[in-house]
């Protein structure tokens, strides 16, 4: 997903307006994922952006021009599972 959506909300919003409802996997068996808590306790709403992996996508504020990607698993190739 590239762009920001709602001035001012969360990255995950922005997903949300755009009709992403799952952007992650997990590690072990690649359940997709969503924002579960919305207050960045549970990790479950880490996505890849701006390619920076495992960002949490409740907590920070959309900007303009954000690339906001799904991530499978913990979202680096140089971490091991």
């Amino acid at each position: 997903m590239s762009g920001a959506g709602p001035e001012g909300g969360e990255r995950a919003a922005a997903l949300w307006a755009a009709g992403v409802l799952s952007w992650r996997t997990t590690r072990r068996d690649g359940r997709p994922r969503r924002a579960f808590c919305g207050i960045g306790s549970c990790f479950d709403c880490l996505a890849t952006v701006n390619g920076q992996p495992n960002q949490r996508a409740c907590l920070v504020p959309a900007r303009p021009g954000d690339a906001i990607t799904t991530q499978e698993g913990h979202g680096r190739a140089d971490l091991a599972v």
